[in-house]
């Protein structure tokens, strides 16, 4: 048996746990809400631009809650308030079901998003660096295979099932599944406590061999430029699944078949978490972190140019790279810099800046379609937004990880 399927093994409740809310996060997720998009602005009139900014206010009003029920993970067992958050989202599932007015639609995606791609997410991934610290790594990208595999199923089984059943159903569908999750999350952490390690204590301090507390990081310039890089790829990624309609109508492509290629991304989104696990545990994530957005850059300049699905599948190849990467990376970066003993409520703060962006990319993607100018012809920029970012997010590193080795 080799070291990983041991890992696995001794590990398996709590992967298992972590990997379950991952996926059931997928209900409060751009990739899959942004596949009723054209039934909610037929049904409600809504234009891209109005339908986005609807969305992002419902999104940005929810990372401004995230910065205080992040920091619950600091307080509550997985196990408490994970059952909490998940009643949350199937209420938010039904809400999104039978709601008949378009002012309530705010309403509806602020609760889908901080229960689900907020609150969920966030305790999954704070419970897998806080649980794992020589193996936190390799925790983070199993745990994360189960969004992957949300977005690999989900929206390729909902599309195709809206043929033929009303909308509305199939989010009722949807929180009927994330009220089954509840029983079976409370079952497999009855006994919930940190799993063996090679670490030798719980808590792992950070850079100058201390423990840093939200405030402090705020503090820390490394945060700011880490800042455009946490919002990067929940800004553009979001803008790309959420805008998938008309980005379909202007390549000439069929939803289905644009949508089709999912799986290939989330099986490269896959492959790169879980190296991507490998290599923290092997080289830290100071080595990886400068690098990680380079191939997304890329992704944007190819999709503008595709003409085909080939090029739109090469392009999704290229997004699943650092997609993949930025499933573990990220996590495991604020608990080797700053310590993991507050890092429920420091990565409240990450995860709010990452919702936050979720929210101003499809506004202002949406803003610009209905100014005239196409997606495809927006992606030159986000391009930008990512080469820029890497090479602030590389300042920030160098400057911080002489203080990181001296606490090593």
């Amino acid at each position: 048996m080799t070291p990983f399927t041991t890992f696995l093994r001794d590990n398996a409740a709590f992967l298992f746990a972590g990997g379950l809310l991952a996926f059931t996060s997928s209900f409060g997720q751009t990739f899959f809400i942004s596949i009723f998009a054209g039934q909610i602005m037929e049904e409600f009139s809504l234009s891209h631009g109005q339908w986005g900014v609807i969305y992002s206010i419902g999104t940005a009003a929810s990372a401004a809650v995230m910065l205080w029920s992040g920091a619950l993970t600091d307080r509550f067992r997985v196990r408490n308030l994970g059952v909490v958050v998940l009643l949350g989202l199937a209420g938010a599932s039904v809400v999104m079901a039978g709601n008949p007015w378009g002012w309530l639609l705010p309403v509806s995606i602020f609760l889908l998003r901080l229960t689900g791609q907020g609150m969920t997410s966030h305790i999954a991934t704070v419970a897998m660096a806080r649980w794992f610290v020589a193996t936190r790594g390799r925790a983070l990208a199993v745990a994360g295979t189960g969004i992957a595999l949300g977005e690999a199923l989900l929206p390729l089984l909902f599309v195709w099932v809206m043929a033929f059943v009303d909308w509305r159903l199939l989010w009722l569908a949807a929180g009927l599944f994330v009220l089954m999750v509840v029983p079976l999350m409370h079952r497999l952490l009855r006994q919930e406590r940190t799993p063996q390690s090679l670490a030798e204590s719980d808590n792992v301090t950070g850079m100058q061999d201390r423990h840093w507390t939200r405030g402090q990081m705020l503090r820390h310039p490394l945060f700011w430029c880490m800042l455009p890089a946490i919002m990067g790829p929940s800004a553009f990624v979001t803008a790309l699944f959420f805008q998938q309609v008309h980005l379909s109508e202007m390549k000439g492509w069929s939803h289905v078949s644009f949508v089709a290629l999912f799986p290939l991304y989330t099986t490269v989104v896959t492959v790169f978490m879980l190296l991507s696990g490998w290599a923290i545990d092997r080289f830290g994530t100071a080595r990886l972190m400068p690098w990680y957005q380079v191939p997304i850059a890329l992704s944007f300049l190819v999709m503008a140019s595709a003409e085909g699905l080939p090029g739109a599948a090469l392009a999704f190849a290229l997004m699943g790279v650092t997609s993949g990467a930025n499933a573990t990376l990220p996590a495991a970066f604020w608990a080797e810099f700053y310590g993991t003993r507050n890092l429920g409520g420091i990565k409240a703060v990450a995860t709010a800046a990452m919702v936050l962006g979720s929210a101003i990319g499809p506004a202002i993607t949406g803003l610009l379609i209905d100014a005239g100018m196409p997606f495809t012809t927006q992606m030159s920029g986000i391009a930008v937004w990512f080469i820029a970012s890497s090479l602030l997010l590389t300042f920030g590193v160098i400057r911080a990880r002489p203080s990181l080795a001296r606490a090593a």
